[in-house]
């Protein structure tokens, strides 16, 4: 029992290390790594070549598998080279398996120490992450003498060969072994590894060795899939065309094992590193091979999964990747582009607006109503994935970032709400009694409409590039659009003095409309109190407000996070 719960251990160690690995080069190389992929797309060797060399770095197939089927949901890559991505990461993960197969025992003290004392004293810093790397890396080598230490007892216990004896003769049975290791440890590569260290040790025959091998690359086809389900049906077709891939290597395979069983012998008398070198060269060859038939097998998982109809009116969030929620910058990026698609759905209902208060265009009234709907649902869906993004992980300017972005998020859904509810007012208030406004009247409303639009696109600016000068300028506009607002009340009630007759019809309208544009005005503005905040020029007074509604914006996310995440 002891033997066991130390095998076990030891596995959990080996999925440890390559987990933390996987997430810091990650968070460090993440948005290099994922330009590489989206760029490598010209052709086919290029592409191969890319999945090798990031596979290889981050040590996870199934890593590389997440990052491109989310490109090719989203339309950045096509399909036939994301496959080609997906072979060469195959043949990534086999050199990785190859590369820790080698005595490096003495290296894995010297990684954990250094990468101990960095991490610690750069915790926060690119550098202290790949501190952290270094260690998830000597924990993989620990890990790897630890499962070696752990089977030798194996050899000598009666009852283990008895259940070991079965995996021998069904080559069936033994790559659905195989795969079973592989997903239960979440890697090929401890899969790949523990069979070569059974076989090494006797506990399995050199056969069951090497089709457990081949299952194990099964086992991360299925993992793939699973990864793949969320996305829609383009995402999904690149983790069912690299299983079939797998399948079909598997397929021609398996018969030939004996064969290879010989031929291993030959090549070396370390039964550990025939296993190693038959994984390289099964995943080399078969990946080689397959390169030249991405094309068909494209065509072919589109026919087996065509695209699912889809309400064309439903707007889908377009940047928000879930692959990138484990890399904090890039996760931030992706949320400030997604953002800016709010604002510019908020920027076609202003315009949407005008219509309504000028023209009384009714459709363009059930148009603002649709666009708000489309921004409740982007708003929902970059604040869940915002929740989904660890602040412990990012540093300070991460962290303020973050701030930044959903607080825009929020301010522009509540735009939405005012614009909405300024078009049911026009419409019961001055359609419906076929009212107008005073030609003086419709000029303010135009004047202040305008000011509006030109604020929204300076602000969506601000918040793109964080420019000083147009966070004052900003400011300064918000502090005319006060004035001006308050101008143009008064003049309305001269000209209610005046017994104006369509002032007085339209009144309540017209002083609703105005304040309201004063309020959208000011959430617009919003975002240059944080580029002044940075720059040491906000008010003390403003600090505080602004400190106290970045805990409110904190609290709110996490309670949406507590909602859509239950412990």
């Amino acid at each position: 029992m002891v033997t066991l719960l130390n095998l076990l251990s030891a596995l959990a160690l080996l999925v440890w290390g390559t987990h933390i690995v996987r997430t810091d080069i990650l968070r460090v190389y993440g948005a290099q790594l994922r330009r590489i992929l989206s760029t490598s797309i010209t052709r086919r060797g290029y592409a191969f070549l890319a999945g090798v060399g990031v596979t290889s770095l981050v040590q996870s197939s199934n890593a590389t598998a997440v990052i491109v089927c989310s490109f090719v949901a989203q339309g950045l890559v096509g399909l036939a080279p994301a496959l080609a991505i997906m072979l060469g990461a195959d043949v990534g993960t086999a050199l990785m398996t190859g590369v820790l197969s080698f005595d490096l025992s003495w290296i894995s003290p010297l990684l954990i120490f250094c990468g101990v004392m960095v991490y610690l004293s750069r915790r926060h810093t690119s550098i202290g992450r790949l501190g952290r790397a270094a260690i998830g890396l000597g924990l993989i080598l620990l890990a790897l003498e630890l499962i070696a230490a752990a089977t030798r007892p194996m050899t000598q216990a009666a009852g283990l060969k008895v259940l070991f004896s079965s995996l021998t003769g069904d080559v069936m049975l033994d790559a659905v072994v195989g795969a079973v290791f592989a997903m239960l440890t979440y890697s090929s590569l401890a899969a790949v590894l523990l069979a070569a260290t059974l076989a090494t040790s006797g506990v399995i025959s050199l056969k069951v060795a090497l089709c457990m091998v081949i299952g194990a690359n099964l086992g991360s086809g299925i993992l793939a899939l699973i990864s793949a389900s969320r996305q829609n049906a383009a995402g999904r077709r690149v983790a069912l065309g690299s299983m079939l891939f797998r399948l079909a290597g598997a397929a021609v395979a398996l018969p030939l094992i004996q064969y290879a069983e010989i031929w291993i012998g030959y090549l070396s008398s370390d039964v550990r590193v025939g296993v190693v070198a038959f994984h390289v060269i099964y995943n080399t060859v078969r990946c080689s091979l397959l390169l030249a038939l991405v094309g068909p097998m494209s065509r072919l998982c589109m026919q087996l999964l065509p695209a699912s109809p889809r309400d064309s009116d439903v707007i889908q969030a377009r940047y928000l990747d879930p692959a990138a929620v484990g890399t904090p910058s890039l996760a931030l990026a992706n949320a400030a582009r997604e953002v800016l698609r709010i604002g510019d759905i908020i920027e076609n209902m202003l315009a949407s607006l005008m219509l309504v208060i000028r023209d009384n265009d009714l459709l363009q009234a059930n148009n603002v109503r649709k666009l708000d709907d489309d921004v409740d649902r982007l708003y929902t869906e970059v604040k869940m994935f915002l929740a989904r993004v660890s602040r412990e992980e990012m540093n300070a300017e991460e962290v303020r970032r973050w701030t930044e972005i959903i607080t825009l998020t929020i301010n522009l859904e509540q735009a939405g709400d005012i614009i909405e509810r300024i078009v049911t007012d026009v419409e019961s208030k001055k359609i419906a009694p076929q009212r107008t406004f005073s030609s003086a009247g419709m000029t303010e409303v135009s004047e202040l409409h305008a000011r509006l639009l030109a604020s929204l696109r300076l602000g969506l600016s601000v918040f793109l590039n964080g420019d000083l000068k147009n966070a004052q300028r900003l400011i300064s506009e918000k502090e005319a659009f006060r004035d001006l607002e308050r101008t143009y009340a008064k003049t309305h009630l001269i000209r209610l003095a005046g017994e104006t007759q369509q002032s007085i019809e339209t009144s309540s309208l017209h002083l609703d409309l105005i304040s309201d544009m004063k309020r959208l005005h000011s959430l617009f503005c919003s975002t240059a109190y944080s580029v002044l905040d940075a720059a040491g020029m906000l008010h003390k007074s403003r600090i505080n407000t602004e400190q106290e509604a970045v805990v409110l914006v904190a609290n709110s996310v996490s309670d949406a996070a507590a909602g859509a995440f239950p412990p």
